[in-house]
């Protein structure tokens, strides 16, 4: 099975601070570096490095090319990306060094100029059992999971950054929902109904350190979280859909996937950054052996 994801990809710009900035406040920071990331371009590179096939349709700043070498190393397939005249889509991302807690901000650039004919072209290569994977950093969220849909493609829906309209809007395409524990409460006051009982298919909710729930087509159950001590959580919860999502398409049953993800974002959180971060599928393998 082939993963196709309509996915944002930025420059991440890591500021590591003393503590998260306040309201009127000027910090220094105590270290500052630059690396390839943003949601699309995490979950492909952990789709890959999990060991699924994976095609990323996307838009990228032209003078910052370079950058994409980390995805193709990863195994991405990157012949939808487009290379444009503009600046590339772009986070600021402020660590606090003693909790590994973060603030984003983002700025989407690229990402909003990619084209429906990437889409299109892309997926004549699907077929129906195959999945189509997006995030809210990108424009033509609808559109893309609307014609994968019509392919007959499972969908894959991460509703982050969440937008309600939009999210509660996609439902109806949506197999597997994975939001966090803020997202699904704000999804669930917006559409005036507990999104537990709306029958998805599948539906997952992180909880950050307190594990994962499930709840869909396989029952009702909890996973827990491994215990690590987390440097930067940065990009974890990409890294635990892109695990689950590659263990969903090799056959796994998702209570197995998601103990896979669990272990893959547990390791994550222990190094710093996000998409650099990422493990590969033998470490998570051998991390399981170890905390069995």
């Amino acid at each position: 099975m082939t993963i196709f994801n309509l996915g944002s990809i930025n420059l991440d710009y890591f500021y590591r601070l003393p503590h998260l900035v306040s309201a009127g406040e000027t910090l220094a920071a105590n270290d500052f570096n630059i690396a390839l990331g943003g949601k699309g371009a995490n979950q492909s590179v952990a789709l890959a490095k999990a060991g699924a096939e994976v095609f990323h349709i996307g838009a990228f700043g032209q003078k910052d090319a370079l950058y994409l070498q980390e995805m193709k190393n990863a195994g991405v397939n990157l012949d939808f990306v487009a290379l444009l005249d503009m600046p590339s889509g772009h986070a600021i991302i402020m660590v606090d060094d003693k909790t590994g807690e973060n603030q984003i901000i983002l700025s989407p650039s690229a990402n909003y100029k990619i084209e429906q004919e990437q889409i299109k072209k892309a997926l004549q290569k699907a077929n129906s059992s195959d999945w189509a994977l997006a995030q809210n950093e990108t424009c033509l969220v609808e559109p893309f999971l609307s014609l994968a849909k019509q392919q007959g493609l499972k969908i894959c829906y991460s509703a982050a950054p969440f937008v309600a309209e939009q999210t509660a809007g996609l439902l109806p395409l949506t197999d597997l929902l994975i939001v966090n524990e803020g997202e699904a409460a704000a999804l669930s006051d917006y559409i005036e109904k507990d999104i537990t009982t709306l029958g998805l298919p599948h539906l997952i909710i992180t909880l950050g350190s307190k594990g994962a729930r499930y709840r869909g087509e396989q029952g009702c159950f909890s996973v827990a979280p491994f215990k690590v001590t987390a440097i930067d959580t940065t990009g974890a919860g990409d890294t635990f859909l892109g695990f689950v999502l590659a263990s969903l398409s090799d056959g796994q049953t998702m209570q197995q996937a998601m103990r896979y993800a669990s272990a893959a974002a547990a390791l994550q959180i222990t190094r710093q950054g996000a998409l650099p971060a990422i493990p590969s599928g033998a470490e998570v393998t051998s991390f399981l052996q170890d905390n069995s």
